[in-house]
């Protein structure tokens, strides 16, 4: 009753559940150790001092910014350069802008520095002229589904959308290290900007996704089985009616 198993088309139906099944349940396992890291790296978040209350560290030490070493205090010497506006950031529930200013230091790169938010229509203050030392958090550059990162298309000169290596070094003639620091200290008429949490560490909203995604995988490795074991029952059932309408036709 069931030789059409072993048919082309069944072979093809056959290899497909076979391919399938493993597929979904991979993507699902892999789904569920996402969610269970964000777990863990809650988990350490929650063991790990405060990174704004550890001693400052040399930025070259803290270089490339990790879950570790994001929100420690950097401490760096250089001259601010050009400086920048990022719009369209909250800060205690107001919207306005963060004031960016590149620090070149000695190597010749230059760290972005938030020195602080301002809120809408007001003027940035000057950056301090000279060499300056800048203790601030350290954060890795943003990407474009950061929070509050929009893209630089159509904004007015002297405006970036995020702050990131990347759209920097297209606008300075210098290079740019790939993270940047919020002052600690913020000068007159501006708010000092709090580090955010490091990336991918939260128990979020996208922590949960990771969740239901395995939820679904599963359910599509399920559905898989189904409608093959469906599809089986309905064949047997046509050739078993095949077969006694040939013996009632005899």
């Amino acid at each position: 009753m069931y030789r059409f198993l072993l048919t082309p088309r069944w072979w093809g139906i056959n290899v497909f559940a076979l391919l399938a099944i493993p597929v979904c349940v991979f993507m699902g396992i892999w789904q569920l150790s996402r969610f269970e890291g964000r777990v863990q790296a809650q988990h350490a978040a929650d063991a790990r001092p405060d990174p704004a209350k550890e001693a400052a560290a040399p930025l070259a030490d803290l270089l490339p910014v990790t879950q570790q070493s994001s929100g420690r205090q950097a401490k760096v010497t250089g001259r601010y350069e050009e400086q920048f506006l990022v719009p369209d950031r909250r800060l205690d529930g107001k919207s306005g802008s963060y004031v960016l200013t590149m620090l070149r230091t000695d190597g010749g790169k230059a760290l972005p520095v938030v020195r602080g938010w301002l809120p809408h229509g007001a003027k940035a203050p000057a950056a301090p002229t000279g060499q300056v030392d800048v203790v601030g958090s350290l954060q890795p550059s943003e990407t474009a589904d950061s929070d509050g990162a929009i893209t630089s298309g159509g904004l007015p000169r002297g405006e970036v959308g995020m702050i990131s290596a990347a759209s920097l070094v297209n606008i300075v003639p210098y290079g740019v290290y790939d993270a940047w620091v919020t002052a600690d200290k913020a000068v007159s008429g501006l708010t000092p900007v709090p580090a955010a949490a490091p990336a991918n560490t939260g128990l979020d909203l996208k922590a949960f996704q990771n969740l239901g995604y395995t939820g679904e995988w599963f359910v599509f490795a399920g559905f898989v089985l189904y409608m093959w074991f469906r599809l089986v029952r309905r064949e047997a059932e046509a050739a078993r009616d095949e077969a006694l309408g040939i013996e009632t036709a005899a």
